[in-house]
């Protein structure tokens, strides 16, 4: 019995792309799919009522900051973390490794795992492929990702040769230590940085321990669009067929577009909800920056092509006045918003590769949002 089942539906005609389910303990997704991110049991400013509302199947919390706190026996003691925050559909928890190496400066990475300190009080601590699998057991999440290394980009050859190396015996351990098979489904994460060589020898690695699932790691992490889409490219194709494939950390339109083109088939990140928080809207005609001056006496809504709460019920100038007097509320609607947009998205993917079409999506899609243009302003 496998805790996590991919089932293809249709393959696009035209790119390539998969249309999929996949099938978790806690309920079904349709794929390509994005997961809002959950960082602390929680997506920010969002009720678990509002996802179901606009169509999120699975969320992504953070396992190194529920470690941190509450804490992980707590959670447990909760009865998981789904029971914790009242949410009955998917979850997948990341391992705590990227939060390791980015928030913390001083840091040391041993066989064994890695040392370093509390971003918040500074305490020293440990984290090993054992540790993130009893944290990732007592969460209870459908989906546990394995510990890994994430290098920084670039980086050389050579270190990324040992990283790729190290990763792999990491995500043994993690299989050897993983206590709930049956009904939590383990994840390995390819790395390899944007050498082919190792790419191919981290998926080579990691398909022959036959993980449910694998995801794609150390993209989206300063390199240019080009590198990452050239590296999806000779990728995917050592991933299983049968399997989920993920790209970590990818949440801009265009990104996951390309992503779905290249056939993954998850994605999350933060970049919807943090950009909302400071007034930053996505569009179906581009970004846009509703705290702007422009906007002051603008009634209309923040897209009028979208039938989300926030733009059936209130005007860009209330936004504005909201998020200029930093009022939580603004916040909300501009989060509800940017999720629902990118699910939104998901949902318009899906239905052209179900139609064969996902190039012309993608060429129709860009061209109203503006990427064709020069200088076209990204997130």
């Amino acid at each position: 019995m496998t805790a996590i089942r991919y089932e293809l539906i249709k393959t696009c005609k035209q790119t390539g792309a998969r249309l999929g389910k996949v099938h978790t303990p806690h309920g079904s997704f349709d794929t390509p799919a994005f997961m809002p991110v959950g960082t602390l049991a929680t997506v920010k400013t969002m009720s678990p009522e509002d996802l179901v509302e606009m169509g999120a199947g699975i969320i992504l919390s953070n396992t190194y900051h529920l470690w941190l706190r509450p804490g992980h026996e707590i959670i447990r003691e909760a009865g998981g973390l789904h029971k914790f925050m009242n949410w009955d559909r998917a979850i997948l928890t990341d391992s705590g490794g990227f939060q390791v190496f980015s928030l913390s400066d001083l840091r040391k990475i041993e066989e064994e795992g890695v040392h370093f300190r509390n971003h918040l009080s500074g305490e020293k601590l440990f984290l090993s492929p054992e540790g993130a699998m009893e944290i990732q057991n007592a969460l209870g999440s459908d989906i546990m990702m394995a510990f890994d290394e994430c290098p920084p980009y670039p980086a050389e050859y050579d270190y990324m040769k040992k990283s790729v190396e190290r990763t792999s015996r990491w995500a043994e351990r993690c299989l050897t230590a993983h206590q709930r098979p049956n009904d939590q489904g383990l994840f390995g994460i390819i790395q390899g940085g944007e050498y082919e060589e190792l790419r191919k020898q981290s998926a080579q690695d990691l398909v022959s321990l036959d993980f449910p699932g694998y995801a794609i790691g150390g993209l989206s992490v300063g390199e240019p669009k080009d590198v990452m889409n050239r590296v999806l490219e000779f990728t995917t194709p050592l991933m299983p067929s049968n399997k989920p494939r993920y790209l970590m950390g990818v949440g801009s339109p265009d990104s996951l577009i390309d992503g779905a083109l290249r056939g993954i088939d998850m994605f999350d990140c933060v970049l919807p909800t943090r950009i909302a928080r400071n007034g930053t809207c996505m569009t179906s005609e581009g970004r846009l920056v509703v705290r702007n001056a422009k906007y002051e006496k603008d009634f209309g809504p923040i897209d009028p092509n979208c039938d989300c709460y926030t733009c059936k019920n209130y005007s860009r100038a209330y936004i504005r006045h909201l998020i200029k007097c930093s009022e939580t509320f603004g916040m909300r609607l501009t989060t509800y918003h940017n999720l629902h947009f990118l699910l939104k998205l998901m949902e318009q993917v899906r239905q052209a590769i179900r139609e064969d079409r996902l190039g012309d999506f993608r060429e129709e899609f860009f061209e109203a949002y503006g990427f064709n243009k020069p200088n076209a302003k990204n997130f």
